[in-house]
């Protein structure tokens, strides 16, 4: 499968690389990565990201699910102001509070209200969901953002910063686990 911007349509940059021990384009998400509501995990899938332009300055990682009945999509996970330096997050990076992010990365309130990863959960009913997992390279070294941003402010900021963008698609339908 050929991976596509979710945000091309704003502007075409360059991608580069994103792989996963723990998710993949078009692959059922495992059970480490839905919400515990659902039997998950709620951990954070672990990526690693290579061949960025040599002018980034930071990273922001987001994970949306566009195909959640809300009308503006669902906001698993929302980190920021990633140093240059980092080019991975193990599995559960995204744990409550920021404890396993690299020092001066922040992370955003999801749509639950929590400064964490939120697993998937698709309704039933509700077709295949699609995990847009974007690693935004940023011409920026921090995004002052207010802590009580959402994620689409995030992505907002990211927006006029991004250098170049790694996408992984992985997906998930209600029962799968």
């Amino acid at each position: 499968m050929t991976v596509e911007d979710p945000f091309a349509r704003f502007g075409v940059v360059p991608l580069f690389t994103l792989t996963s021990d723990d998710v993949a384009d078009d692959t059922p998400l495992a059970w480490a990565q839905w919400g515990a509501g659902d039997g998950g995990g709620d951990l954070s899938p672990q990526l690693s990201w290579s061949g960025f332009p040599a002018e980034t300055k930071s990273f922001a990682v987001t994970i949306h699910d566009p195909d959640a009945p809300t009308g503006s999509g669902f906001w698993h996970w929302a980190v920021y102001n990633i140093p240059v330096t980092v080019t991975s997050l193990p599995t559960g990076a995204g744990a409550e509070g920021g404890a396993n992010l690299p020092v001066g990365a922040a992370m955003l309130s999801n749509e639950m209200g929590a400064k964490s990863y939120t697993g998937a959960g698709p309704p039933p009913g509700t077709g295949t969901h699609h995990y847009n997992t974007v690693v935004h390279a940023l011409d920026i070294a921090r995004l002052e953002l207010d802590p009580g941003s959402t994620p689409a402010i995030l992505g907002f900021n990211a927006h006029f910063h991004s250098l170049a963008r790694a996408v992984l698609v992985p997906i998930a339908t209600a029962g799968d686990i």
